[in-house]
């Protein structure tokens, strides 16, 4: 089953309360939270505040954005980031693994990087939440190669994956990515561009359907691979021209790309 929702970066310039209603308004269920302007980690408060007025709204938090960088934030840094979703009612955390590129990493380092994602498994499995890590260039994660073999290294259902379409990649290479992850996606922030140019999803819909089926396509059907890859969320981040108006047209697109599995 798939929940459709919204990442809150998407709309850095407004308020949670307005993210809120235009959530609801485009017929979304769940919010991607950030920690670096909506909901950072130390405000209680604001964060308590957010979770009320989601829940009000009959929307709940799919995940908290962090922009924690394993091997490179100590691991009990952690902890703040686990509390505040946990008040946000969140038990899925997106995190980046390493300050560099795959091919940068030597593999001593990347043993000492390996070792420090079990550390974080491992916390993350004592609080009942799991890590997810971005696709990202300038990480360890920015090819499907080195993001498969951290997944075999760390070996636990509190450590997964996103999954997002790298827009510097051919459909071809997104998808193979797509493929040998499968088991390991949890959520997937959707998005069309092409470079650096933001373009409407209603162009990339038979793409975007292509690439879902590869997600959903789930090959494993261990009780691991059953518990990782179940309620997924499908989040919009952002707009092609950064305007909340045209939330509800990118929503209604992803809803018919998205039908087969809701």
């Amino acid at each position: 089953m798939a929940h459709l929702g919204l990442v809150s970066i998407s709309f850095r310039q407004l308020s949670p309360e307005t993210i809120i209603a235009e959530a609801k308004k485009a017929g979304l269920s769940c919010i991607e939270w950030g920690s670096d302007v909506h909901a950072p980690c130390h405000d209680t408060e604001k964060l308590k505040k957010i979770a009320c007025m989601q829940q009000k709204a009959g929307l709940f938090c799919s995940s908290y954005g962090t922009y924690f960088k394993i091997g490179v934030h100590k691991t009990e840094e952690l902890l703040p980031y686990i509390k505040a979703a946990q008040i946000l009612g969140a038990d899925i955390l997106r995190l980046w693994c390493g300050n560099k590129g795959s091919a940068e990493y030597t593999q001593t380092e990347l043993e000492v990087l390996y070792r420090q994602c079990r550390e974080a498994a491992a916390l993350a499995e004592k609080y009942g939440v799991t890590l997810c890590m971005e696709c990202h260039n300038h990480t360890l994660t920015d090819k499907k190669e080195a993001a498969h073999a951290l997944m075999q290294a760390v070996n636990s259902p509190n450590f997964c994956m996103y999954w997002q379409p790298n827009q510097f990649c051919t459909q071809e290479e997104n998808t193979a990515y797509a493929m040998l992850l499968a088991n390991d996606i949890r959520h997937v922030h959707v998005f069309h561009w092409k470079q650096d140019r933001r373009l409407w999803l209603e162009d990339a819909q038979e793409m975007w359907k292509s690439w879902l089926k590869c997600i959903f396509d789930v090959k494993n059907n261990s009780q691991i691979k059953q518990e990782r890859t179940k309620d997924r969320a499908l989040l919009l981040e952002f707009m092609p021209d950064d305007r909340i108006e045209s939330l509800q047209g990118e929503a209604q697109v992803l809803r018919k790309i998205a039908e087969e599995w809701l």
